[in-house]
This record gives structure tokens, sequence and C-alpha cells, in this order.
């Protein structure tokens, strides 16, 4: 770990590559209902650094993308119709274990099912409308940040 910066902490795999980042993206749902700022402030009391952050508003060409690992689910026209029916704010997050961790704090995506304290059984409303994304896998967390943020555009 090298420190950058009173408040920017930088976290390096052994190769020199950056390690320990997720994506996440705070839904229409969670947006409509002023959740946003409540869940960004539970996000970095948590301890994630805020490495790239906007707001912004998928057209429904871009959120089928962003999705087309679903392309083939039921659910999927329901999916793409949500994500691109209002804003959402975007974010590339670091801390240690960062998808990991950040899976256990957002919760299952059944909010019925989360667990108590997590963002979903606090902001969601059902399994479509669950308020956050998070990145599954470190793999998908950079493909995820690469698809909303340039290089430019982050920390």
């Amino acid at each position: 770990m090298a420190k950058v910066g009173e408040n920017i902490v930088v976290l390096r795999a052994k190769n020199g590559t950056m390690s320990n980042r997720t994506f996440t993206m705070i839904k229409p749902d969670a947006m409509v209902k002023g959740h946003a700022g409540a869940i960004l402030d539970r996000i970095i009391k948590e301890g994630y650094k805020v490495v790239a952050l906007k707001q912004t508003r998928l057209s429904a060409e871009k959120a089928g993308e962003f999705y087309a690992i679903h392309a083939a689910r039921p659910f999927y026209g329901e999916l793409v119709s949500f994500m691109s029916s209002g804003p959402i704010i975007a974010a590339i997050l670091e801390k240690a274990d960062a998808v990991a961790e950040f899976r256990k704090l957002i919760g299952a995506t059944d909010p019925a099912k989360a667990d108590a304290g997590t963002i979903r059984k606090l902001f969601a409303s059902s399994l479509g409308e669950n308020a956050i994304h998070g990145s599954d896998s470190d793999e998908n967390a950079k493909i995820e940040g690469d698809f909303f943020f340039s290089g430019l555009e982050r920390i």
C-alpha cells in the first residue's frame, strides 16, 4: 500500500496494477426516492475511497449494452427499461477486498432476504427495484468501471 496524499490511498498488486476496486451504480428507484446522498454517505463511512463518480442517465441502448450478459434472461427487457427510466450515479470505489466487502454492504438482491442494516434492506423496495448495483467479481468491476469512466475521470 502506498500513501499518495492525505486522503488518497492507492493499493497495488504485486505486479504493480491497481487492485481492490469495485464498481457500483445507484439505480433510478433510489434516485427518485432521494436516497442517493444517504447511500453515498454510508459507502464512504464504511471506508470506501471514491475513485470516480458521475451522475448520468442511461439510454435504453446503453442500458442494454451494460446488461448484455442478461440478454437471454426473461427479465432483461424490464431491466433495461427500468435502468433507462431515470438518472443513476455510477462510481468506482476502492478498499481492501472491495468486491466481496461491497457485496456484503449492499445485501441480497431481494431486499426481503437482505440482512438488517444493508443498503438494500434500508433503501430497496423489491427484487426489481433494489436501489444499487455492485460488481460480482474483480473482472466485472473492471469491465463495468471501464463502461462508464475513462482513465482521465479516475483519481
